[in-house]
């Protein structure tokens, strides 16, 4: 059975500095008014992550 403590992108992100919570919760805005885009193609269309940080993010997760 899957556990449901696995950190969402937005909380990693923010967890190493990538984005804000302002941006995070606006992505998450977004995804909520009908956005059908993942969390961090729409964190990278607005400007706020690149690959760079999703690099790092996933780097992170493995620690």
């Amino acid at each position: 059975m899957e556990e449901h403590t696995a950190e969402k992108i937005g909380e990693g992100l923010k967890r190493i500095g990538a984005m804000t919570e302002e941006q995070v919760n606006e992505v998450l805005e977004l995804q909520k008014k009908g956005d059908k885009r993942l969390f961090g193609e729409i964190a990278i269309s607005l400007g706020y992550i690149d690959d760079e940080a999703i690099r790092k993010y996933i780097e992170s997760k493995g620690n």
